[in-house]
């Protein structure tokens, strides 16, 4: 059985933002802040919820990968994105050779 849609009515401010019921973001638990992603559809315009990113500083991630045992030239750097840029593209092509 399908459920009864809760529709209501709001309106578009001068500044672009549309109000959301308080009730629909409690239910949520929708904060200020949040963020949607606005995708376009024929029927009209759909929210959903963005990623929730953690923010995070430099200080928990410094040090992350590890020791490094020597700098790179850019002529290394270089040739290990494009030796990367190869394997994902056989991958995603079904290369084998």
């Amino acid at each position: 059985m399908l459920k009864k849609r809760d529709t209501r009515t709001t309106r578009l401010s001068t500044k672009g933002q549309v109000i959301l019921p308080k009730d629909l973001r409690d239910r949520r638990g929708w904060k200020p802040g949040v963020e949607f992603v606005v995708e376009e559809r024929p029927e009209g315009v759909l929210l959903r919820m963005g990623s929730e990113r953690k923010k995070v500083t430099v200080d928990e991630v410094a040090g992350c990968l590890g020791p490094v045992d020597r700098a790179r030239s850019i002529e290394e750097m270089d040739e290990g994105v494009r030796r990367e840029a190869v394997r994902r593209w056989k991958e995603k092509s079904g290369d084998r050779d």
